[in-house]
């Protein structure tokens, strides 16, 4: 397996609230994760580096050979744990009051493949040579799509496309989807909004379809993303089989 990750802030944003990471333990496990954060005060980037960081430290000391069901519930502690953790960051640092974070993980095993999502973060994977996003993003504009109170044309433009009905440090509590993934894929692709944003899944699948190594092809979706506005921070974490 090959695996490749990078952040970027974009070209309208100041600084980058996204963190992402790979990691693969003793046991050929992966973990890939994007969090994307928000809140004033570069209280954001807090958010999405108490996420990364805190998953980081627990795949390393407590993951290792879980069978699904573990992982599972791992998955959920985990995400429990981040929210108290940026609820009591906020109450030390009242300053930071309203940040917040999106999620996105998968975990890969010999013997199965997890994705966990809060908020619009987005995770896919390809399957003969075809991109099919996994993930649910917990937007008011899917909300209302789902409800049939919105075309799916009329969702692309929404004025309040980007307004998260879930997300870290904002419910309490907290409750992560988890999804189920066929094992029978060729690569797995994490990111934030700000890829998802500026290009669609036709132009992100041809980019990984391309002949390129896995490290340019993720550079070529942030520069891609970049030539068409950059309009927020855009971070991709890839794994090929």
């Amino acid at each position: 397996m090959k695996s490749f990750y990078l952040t970027d802030t974009g070209k309208v944003r100041s600084h980058n609230e996204d963190s992402v990471i790979i990691l693969k333990n003793k046991d050929n496990e992966y973990l890939l994760a994007v969090a994307d954060g928000m809140g004033g005060h570069r209280a954001g980037e807090v958010a999405s580096s108490i996420a990364i960081t805190h998953l980081s430290k627990c795949f390393n000391e407590t993951f290792s050979n879980l069978d699904k069901v573990k992982a599972v519930n791992w998955l959920r502690e985990i995400s429990f744990e981040i929210n108290e953790l940026i609820f009591d960051h906020v109450s030390k640092n009242p300053e930071s009051k309203g940040m917040g974070t999106t999620l996105v993980v998968a975990i890969v095993t010999k013997s199965y493949i997890l994705f966990g999502n809060i908020g619009d973060s987005s995770g896919f994977v390809m399957k003969d040579d075809k991109l099919h996003k996994v993930t649910y993003d917990h937007t008011l504009v899917n909300l209302l799509l789902k409800a049939g109170e919105l075309t799916e044309e009329e969702a692309k433009d929404h004025p309040k496309k980007n307004v998260l009905m879930k997300a870290l440090g904002a419910n309490d509590p907290i409750d992560i989807d988890i999804f189920d993934c066929d094992m029978n894929i060729s690569s797995i692709l994490l990111c934030s909004d700000g890829l998802t944003n500026m290009l669609n899944e036709e132009q992100i699948q041809k980019v990984l379809l391309s002949d390129l190594d896995i490290e340019d092809k993720v550079i070529k979706l942030i520069v891609k993303s970049n030539n068409r506005g950059g309009t927020d921070n855009i971070s991709v974490a890839y794994l090929e089989f």
